[in-house]
């Protein structure tokens, strides 16, 4: 584990914030909940590579994201066995609190749309696609 991921861990743990990537002296934060803040940072076009990602939960569908983030190391407080695999996969280094069979939704009542979307898809563009229209229609309440 990485200075960067280190400090991403101890400002997640310390915050409010639901995600936090570190490369050097760049910090960026967030208190937005799901894959969420991940898409809006690729639809800005920042860039996000070589960073290290401390982040709340990580299902698969996040973990495509940071894939194509381009990221090099990621904590989960809660992270997927296919999201653990997935990282490792592509050669990023993946750590949690805890490793679970699936991530749940909110509600507690079956699994997190995401995970749903994303668990027969094998490439991130795909995989992009798919959460973008996961997302569109999860806003339209469908």
């Amino acid at each position: 584990m990485s200075s960067d991921l280190r400090r991403a861990v101890e400002i997640l743990d310390k915050s409010r914030y639901t995600c936090v990537l570190c490369r050097g002296e760049q910090i960026l934060t967030t208190e937005k909940r799901g894959v969420l803040p991940l898409v809006e940072w690729l639809e800005a076009g920042e860039d996000l590579k070589g960073f290290s990602a401390a982040d709340k939960v990580v299902g698969k569908g996040a973990a495509f994201l940071y894939v194509m983030a381009g990221v090099k190391e990621v904590y989960a407080s809660v992270m997927s066995e296919k999201a653990a695999a997935l990282l490792s996969d592509y050669g990023i280094d993946g750590f949690c609190g805890q490793k679970v069979d699936r991530i749940r939704n909110r509600q507690g009542t079956g699994n997190c749309p995401m995970e749903e979307a994303t668990k027969d898809i094998e490439s991130p563009e795909k995989a992009w696609e798919v959460i973008r229209q996961t997302l569109k229609r999860l806003a339209a309440g469908k």
